[in-house]
């Protein structure tokens, strides 16, 4: 597989059994990152603004509305054009389209953000796998500390 750069990317294997317990927290922190849930919440977010469009007719034209701020916080307006809406497209930008462009945008980003799922499930599963060996591992070393301090503890006690 070629890199961005045009190098190519290397796939690296640790030993697990070499690394101490803050290098394996670490990791085990990064495979616990759950890009699935992120992917999710940007699909309903897309469904949920394509479905709003639906509601968006001509005859709504002056119509009371509540403009959404934030998550949680709403304004009151009035729909002052039916034909055209303003949408996010990310990282601060917006743009102008018509009502059936802006479905067919919402459309194709919920299609996108449905095959990255699909891409991101099947390497969930090698994440798994490889979580359950660390953790495996983390227990292992934690283990040994546990009974190298036990043994600390007895030595002393016998001085």
């Amino acid at each position: 597989m070629a890199a961005k750069d045009g190098k190519e990317s290397e796939m690296h294997q640790v030993d697990l059994s070499k690394l101490n317990l803050p290098q394996l927290t670490g990791i085990k922190q990064t495979l616990d990152q759950d890009s699935l849930q992120t992917l999710k919440m940007a699909q309903a977010k897309f469904q949920d603004s394509g479905e709003s469009l639906e509601k968006i007719k001509p005859e709504t034209e002056g119509k009371s509305i509540m403009v959404p701020l934030t998550g949680s916080m709403y304004v009151p307006g009035k729909l002052a054009d039916t034909k055209n809406v303003i949408i996010d497209i990310g990282t601060g930008y917006f743009v102008t389209k018509d009502i059936d462009g802006a479905k067919d945008y919402f459309k194709r980003k919920v299609n996108f953000v449905t095959e990255q799922m699909e891409k991101i499930q099947i390497i969930g599963l090698e994440k798994n796998k490889i979580r359950e060996a660390v953790m495996d591992m983390m227990e292992i070393k934690l283990q040994a500390q546990l009974n190298a301090q036990q043994q600390q503890r007895q030595q002393a006690a016998k001085s």
